[in-house]
């Protein structure tokens, strides 16, 4: 069964087209909003893996994405908004990290916030990754329906 992404992206044609992100996003009253921590670049043992590469620990990050997502019920698709925090004053890292970020995805190209910070929470830690996603959750059955009988 394939569900109705909520989420509608905005793209401005008034604002630069060099943006590889819609600059805005809607969902509507109904949806139920996912508000997800900044996925880390933790593998299962709660070590940052891969130390010292960016784009490896956005893949990760955007891995463990997947992952929360999932678990509440919800896809990339259904991302209404990011921020990628990176951990550098360089801005080719913060492209490396973006990147792999960008092409995770996909067609999906929500509103992003690209930030280079200081230092972020876990020793080694590069990139993290924050996400609002909304869903349209299937209205819930009460049982199958019968056919008045005559």
């Amino acid at each position: 069964m394939t569900r109705t992404s909520a989420v509608s992206l905005i793209r401005s044609r008034s604002l630069s087209d060099v943006a590889e992100y819609a600059y805005a996003a809607t969902a509507p009253a109904t949806s139920r909003l996912v508000f997800l921590a900044g996925s880390c670049p933790l593998d299962e043992h709660g070590n940052t893996v891969p130390v010292g590469d960016y784009a490896g620990q956005a893949a990760k990050a955007m891995e463990n994405l997947r992952t929360a997502l999932a678990d509440a019920d919800a896809s990339v698709e259904d991302v209404i908004s990011t921020r990628v925090l990176v951990a550098s004053t360089r801005q080719e890292d913060l492209v490396a990290a973006w990147e792999v970020v960008r092409d995770a995805f996909g067609h999906h190209d929500v509103p992003s916030t690209l930030m280079g910070v200081t230092v972020l929470g876990y020793t080694d830690q590069l990139v993290e990754i924050e996400a609002v996603a909304a869903v349209l959750d299937e209205p819930e059955s009460d049982g199958p329906t019968h056919a008045p009988s005559a």
